[in-house]
């Protein structure tokens, strides 16, 4: 767990499962949500009894951990939530020895997502045309954790 100012990250537990459910589009299976908490690979951001904030990850060819999604409730944005959640899930990739963090944003999204992954540490590292709906592409990009 890790207290930033008056919020608190820490790893979704099953009592969190309604609400990533709730505001993750692409979380439709409870129980494949339930087996992502149990490997902490869900964290989430506290005010109080609320959560504002979300994280998921996610592994491309089971090794090479990626963002699936980053998420901070409008009302709580630019406060440093995001950030608290991006190094809070660093810290346990790097105590698991990975070297990289994978993120992607929409190619039509260069403000705010592409530039907060750019304040972020994030570079740039490739691109899918027409990948998602409409034809739009994304934008990939990676960040050591070497340092």
């Amino acid at each position: 767990m890790k207290t930033v100012g008056k919020f608190k990250v820490r790893f979704a537990t099953n009592s969190d499962l309604a609400w990533c459910m709730k505001h993750d589009s692409e979380a439709k299976n409870a129980a494949r949500m339930r087996y992502k908490i149990a490997l902490n690979e869900i964290a989430v951001t506290e005010l109080g009894r609320s959560i504002v904030g979300y994280i998921r990850l996610e592994y491309l060819w089971m090794k090479i951990p990626y963002i699936g999604l980053i998420l901070v409730l409008p009302k709580y944005r630019r406060q440093g939530i995001g950030r608290a959640m991006l190094k809070f899930m660093e810290r346990k990739l790097r105590k698991k020895w990975h070297k990289v963090l994978l993120s992607s944003s929409q190619a039509n999204e260069p403000y705010p997502s592409q530039a907060w992954h750019r304040a972020m540490g994030f570079e740039e590292c490739g691109i899918i045309s027409g990948i998602n709906e409409n034809g739009i592409g994304e934008v990939f990009f990676r960040k050591s954790l070497l340092s």
